[in-house]
């Protein structure tokens, strides 16, 4: 960082991804800032820096001021980390230490050494506080170090769980018709292994991916696992909408042993929803003329795929948002990118999967392909193809939005 980086950041103020303090202050409020920031994007604190963005300087000697940083990051973060050390002088005789911690730093949830306790720390605009149990959660999930999907469901059992999807599953989806009896011990060890319900307790009950999934009254118990789908005339949200939809229910679907449609699952419910409320036109291709509708089916239905199985459905009381405007549609999940992924690593064909055992049943039923790159190999290349435009992957401190164009 140079001169003229550190007066832009300075005159930026305090943000969430920029932190002032002076380098005299106790190593506990300092592994505090870093842990926060770690835990959000990563960051800065610039030390000797005053609240009011004056300059004051580092009061120490800088070799002595780096020692004094490492050392904290040692031994008063958990786990401890290495920060970047720069010293940059703003003004003639005044030095200013720039410690500077990675985004998507890979060992969430980071801990701060408070007294004889560590404390998970986040950061909320401009300020560093507790995190809550919820948010500490969601942080071991994006780190990897909780499969929240594998949580049994309270109140459920194997009644919960829809035995005709489940026996489709086994005797046309996998061809297998040797499998146990539903009700008997065998049948909800199988469901076990599969890791659809778990034993708690003296019980059996469903997991959250087995409700997902397999559930007869998912909404009931899961009320964060729908899709709230919203039709607007114009190209803002407003109070009047054309249609306005809760869908929700199993994300697969139900089909007879010779493989007609009996139900349909969420995503089909979803794209259905799509095709009433948007247009269809007639296109030349070669001498035929056929219809295209304003957002090719199998780009959003990618998109719509990634949204349920990839979504943090730790993140209570919100739905995935399927949002129509008039020149555009928006599909918003809860929840970060998990671990390291970025934007631009999806455009390039970066693979993740915050919810492994979703992703392996959809495969199963072909919502979802093995390479696992539909960003790059199908979202994009299509709406090229159909409209020349490039859909627009948005990251927000708690939700991430694609944006397809009409």
């Amino acid at each position: 960082m140079n001169r003229t980086d550190l007066l832009q950041l300075i005159a930026g103020g305090e943000n969430s991804r920029v932190e002032f303090k002076r380098d005299d202050i106790p190593p506990e409020r300092m592994a505090s800032r870093l842990a926060g920031l770690l835990n959000l994007d990563g960051g800065h604190v610039l030390l000797g820096i005053e609240d009011d963005r004056s300059i004051s300087g580092l009061s120490r000697a800088t070799v002595k001021a780096e020692e004094w940083v490492m050392q904290v990051a040692s031994d008063h973060l958990q786990p401890s980390v290495i920060p970047t050390w720069e010293v940059v002088e703003p003004q003639d005789g005044l030095a200013v230490g720039i410690v500077t911690v990675p985004a998507n730093a890979p060992d969430k949830p980071y801990k701060a050494k408070q007294g004889s306790h560590w404390v998970t720390k986040v950061r909320v605009g401009t300020t560093t506080r507790d995190a809550t149990r919820e948010e500490e959660q969601r942080l071991y999930q994006q780190s990897g170090g909780l499969r929240y999907g594998l949580k049994p469901v309270p109140g459920t059992s194997l009644e919960d769980l829809d035995t005709r999807r489940l026996q489709d599953y086994f005797a046309r989806v996998l061809s297998d018709s040797d499998h146990p009896v539903p009700g008997s011990e065998p049948w909800a060890q199988l469901l076990c292994n599969l890791e659809l319900a778990t034993k708690s307790h003296g019980q059996t009950l469903a997991t959250v991916d087995g409700m997902l999934l397999f559930g007869l009254r998912v909404g009931r118990f899961l009320p964060q696992s729908g899709i709230r789908a919203v039709c607007y005339d114009g190209p803002a949200p407003d109070y009047a909408v054309r249609a306005d939809e809760k869908i929700t229910g199993s994300l697969v679907p139900l089909r007879s042993e010779e493989g007609t449609l009996l139900e349909t699952g969420v995503v089909d419910r979803a794209w259905d929803f799509v095709r009433r409320n948007t247009g269809v036109s007639a296109a030349l291709q070669g001498a035929q003329s056929v219809q295209r509708w304003d957002y090719p089916e199998s780009a959003l239905r990618e998109v719509l795929v990634n949204s349920v199985v990839h979504r943090d459905y730790s993140i209570l009381g919100t739905d995935i948002m399927l949002s129509i405007f008039s020149d555009r549609l928006e599909v918003q999940s809860p929840g970060r990118l998990p671990n390291t992924v970025t934007v631009s690593g999806m455009r390039a064909g970066a693979r993740y999967a915050r919810n492994q055992v979703l992703v392996n049943f959809m495969r199963d039923y072909r919502y979802v392909d093995a390479r696992g790159m539909g960003i790059r190999n199908k979202v994009m290349p299509v709406m090229a193809s159909h409209n020349g435009s490039e859909p627009d992957l948005i990251e927000e401190e708690h939700r991430f939005t694609v944006c397809l164009w009409k």
